[in-house]
C-alpha cells in the first residue's frame, strides 16, 4: 500500500513538472506533496533522464535562486 502510495505522487510530480518549467517548490505547492518527497523524486528522474533542469534563476515563491525543470519532450516514468 504505501509502495502504491509514492508510485502515485510519483507520477503527480512527474505529470506536474510537464508543459511551463517549475522549481520543486511551485511543484510541491500544486500538488500539496511535500518538497523532500517531490526531490527525491526529481534525483531519481535524473537518473532516468526523463527530467530536464532547463535554467536557474528566482524561484517565483521564494526569490532565491531556484532551478526550474520540465519533463515535457522526454519519456516517461520507466
Amino acid at each position: 500500500m504505501i509502495k502504491q502510495k509514492y508510485f502515485k505522487q510519483e507520477r503527480i510530480v512527474f505529470t506536474a513538472f510537464q508543459g511551463t518549467p517549475k522549481t520543486m517548490l511551485m511543484v510541491s505547492d500544486i500538488t500539496g506533496i511535500l518538497r523532500a518527497n517531490i526531490c527525491r523524486y526529481v534525483a531519481n528522474f535524473r537518473k532516468a533522464g526523463t527530467i530536464t533542469k532547463v535554467r536557474t534563476g528566482l524561484c517565483q515563491i521564494t526569490k532565491h535562486s531556484a532551478g526550474y525543470y520540465t519533463t515535457s519532450n522526454n519519456g516517461g516514468i520507466k
